[in-house]
């Protein structure tokens, strides 16, 4: 560590100004074509293309990892596994999940539903997990037989639905049981609704164009 002291001192001032300054990054999550990336101890989601304190730019990013330019210097990083107390995740036992607004402004999730795989739109204004008919088929849900008949109030006027009680809702490592939900008359919505009767029982917010979702224990 002496050495190391003696070292940086011995270096032209405007080199040891610039070590001083060099941030330190680590990538958190990833998303194609965006990424949250850890800049001294603070998270930012950048969109490809993006620069963010420091003037670390995102060039790149997808399932594996993401390209950065740091400092002039593209550079590979690879998801980072191990938060410290200080970035704000989730302690080990807890399931964590990120979601980036998508097309729309939206928050788009991939899940499932019994074990079978649904895509989600998240939707606040809406009380309890929503499927059209069709989706309710595919999932094997016996709306009809098993479901409470229900009058619900939609953006387009008031429609015919089944009040029902989903097993198992699932989203990233998130899952919730015994899940209120119901399915309405038609093909609408087109892509099933995460409602509130899902959100909550887990945490969440919404933090630079970011949805966070956390389980509850």
């Amino acid at each position: 560590m002496l050495r190391f002291r003696w070292f940086v001192a011995g270096l032209p001032l405007a080199v040891a100004a610039s070590l001083a300054a060099a941030p330190q990054v680590r990538v958190v999550g990833l998303f194609p074509g965006a990424a949250v990336v850890n800049l001294d101890g603070r998270r930012q989601l950048l969109k490809v293309g993006q620069e963010g304190p420091g003037g670390v730019r995102l060039i790149a990013a997808d399932s594996r990892g993401a390209l950065l330019q740091v400092d002039g210097v593209e550079r590979r990083y690879e998801l980072a596994r191990e938060y410290g107390e200080g970035d704000g995740f989730a302690p080990p036992g807890k399931a964590r999940l990120g979601v980036a607004r998508g097309e729309g402004g939206h928050y788009w999730v991939a899940g499932a539903i019994g074990g079978q795989s649904v895509q989600f739109l998240v939707d606040t204004g809406a009380t309890t997990v929503a499927l059209s008919e069709s989706q309710a088929r595919r999932l094997g849900i016996d709306y009809r037989g098993g479901g409470r008949p229900v009058r619900v109030s939609t953006a387009n006027g008031t429609t015919q639905g089944w009040q029902v009680k989903l097993e198992r809702v699932k989203v990233g490592a998130l899952e919730v049981l015994g899940v209120e939900a119901v399915v309405l008359q038609g093909d609408s919505p087109s892509t099933a609704l995460l409602g509130m009767s899902f959100l909550n029982r887990v945490r969440w917010r919404e933090e630079q164009g970011l949805l966070m979702l956390e389980s509850k224990l």
